[in-house]
């Protein structure tokens, strides 16, 4: 990455041939003048990100120049250098923008550790407004909402990575918006004029995942009565989004991994291998790493799949989205239901706020679209989210929450003995999607052995 420009302002020439010379050997594109005019005749005609500007000047102050600077480009980040050091020159510097306040004789170790704290700082700036720039005019979906830090690490990670064809694995809890990234990625890549294929991996029986995957001839088995490609040949040229990688079989993992490795499949009951041209993308909200060593996932395929790991954090952890994403959510549902919700008391707002959302973004887009479903107003109140009020002012129905949730435990239990553990049956006997059903199994610690209470 190209060094920023710095521009150094001093009328001593020794001192300024000094720090020039030393900002140059570093890397560092440099401006030099040795007074106020000249200093603005070269700051509005070239690019310098960084400023080391001297307090007393020939034909002006450094205070004044440092107001001038600062009206040209609020971004320009200006170190103070003085040999009349005081504290009231340094509080008046920093109050009217300076980063820094350097007094003479300069340490120049010191100096140029600062200067990389700016830089690193600049960059930083430099990136997050190419990233909005590019997600404004390249991701046209207004899904990706966010203001946190967490967030931008994320976002910044998928522009990196979204022009290579790196496989990749998205991790991250149930809920927290791991598709929408996948989205990001394939809108932002030179395949995204060609398909994007999902396949929730966990979804298919492991007798009929494979032919999905991979097709199947004419004959193969019974009720092959005629060829169907698969998956992977109708994401030629494009993406293919394994969701739920972990849940694939051991024997299956080896064939993906042979996809992997050759770009090439062959159809159930075929003969000849099919070259395919596809980009993997994988997704799991299971610790892979641990599957390995429990040896229910291939460490090689592993590998080969986390070249690059997106780990997208729970809600709970980036709750200053949370603002964002109701604005967004509101907007949605009252154009989904025609409703006119003009907005959020306090309280709801503090209410969902204070949340800590177990089923995260997805969880929290449940919740206002049944709150603009079910408001009498014109506004969402706390007593439109009955549930959340209680939990977040604190109210003490542990006793009722846990005699629920022991009847829920039982149920579960029931349902999954009484499908021989098949979790796909049991979701279905009690309404609940298989993600969230394994979200409860793993909340109420429920083992294979387990039996109803009672």
């Amino acid at each position: 990455m190209d060094r920023v420009g710095i521009l150094i302002v001093e009328d001593e020439e020794a001192q300024r041939s000094l720090l020039g010379g030393l900002l140059r050997k570093e890397g560092y594109t440099v401006g030099e003048a040795s007074d106020g005019a000249g200093a603005l005749a070269l700051f509005q005609k070239e690019i310098f990100e960084i400023v080391l500007l001297d307090y007393r000047l020939p034909d002006t102050d450094g205070l004044s120049l440092l107001k001038q600077i600062k009206e040209i480009n609020p971004g320009t980040e200006v170190v103070m250098i003085t040999a009349f050091g005081s504290i009231e020159n340094a509080v008046g510097a920093l109050k009217a923008g300076a980063s820094e306040y350097l007094t003479k004789p300069i340490d120049l170790d010191d100096l140029l550790f600062k200067l990389r704290k700016i830089e690193e700082k600049t960059y930083l700036v430099r990136e997050n407004m190419v990233l909005r720039e590019t997600l404004r005019d390249r991701f046209k979906s207004e899904e990706f909402v966010y203001q946190s830090e967490k967030m931008h690490e994320v976002s910044s990670l998928v522009v990196r990575i979204a022009k290579t064809d790196s496989t990749c694995i998205i991790s991250g809890e149930s809920g927290v918006g791991k598709e929408v990234v996948l989205n990001m990625i394939h809108a932002l890549s030179e395949r995204k004029s060609f398909p994007l294929i999902k396949v929730n991996c966990a979804a298919i029986p492991e007798t009929l995942l494979e032919s999905e995957l991979f097709g199947y001839e004419k004959g193969a088995f019974t009720g092959a009565y005629q060829r169907k490609a698969g998956k992977f040949e109708l994401a030629d040229k494009g993406t293919i989004f394994l969701d739920e990688i972990g849940d694939i079989p051991l024997l299956l993992q080896s064939k993906l991994l042979r996809v992997i490795q050759e770009r090439e499949i062959e159809r159930l009951g075929g003969t000849h291998p099919i070259k395919v041209d596809v980009r993997i993308i994988a997704a799991t909200n299971r610790n892979l790493e641990e599957e390995v060593r429990k040896g229910t996932f291939r460490e090689d395929l592993y590998y080969r799949l986390n070249v690059v790991n997106i780990v997208v954090p729970p809600l709970r952890e980036r709750k200053e989205d949370i603002p964002l994403l109701l604005d967004f959510f509101l907007k949605k549902y009252n154009v989904k239901h025609k409703k006119n919700i003009k907005g959020l008391t306090r309280e709801a707002r503090d209410v969902l706020v204070r949340y800590d959302y177990p089923g995260n973004v997805r969880e929290l887009e449940n919740i206002v679209e049944r709150a603009v479903v079910l408001t009498r107003g014109d506004h969402i109140s706390s007593e439109d989210l009955p549930n959340l009020a209680e939990q977040a002012m604190g109210a003490s129905d542990s006793g009722i929450r846990g005699t629920v949730e022991s009847l829920e435990r039982s149920m579960i239990i029931e349902a999954l003995v009484n499908a021989d553990w098949v979790q796909t049956k049991a979701a279905a006997t009690l309404g609940l999607s298989e993600r969230m059903l394994r979200y409860k199994i793993k909340k109420y610690s429920i083992i294979k052995s387990a039996r109803p209470a009672g």
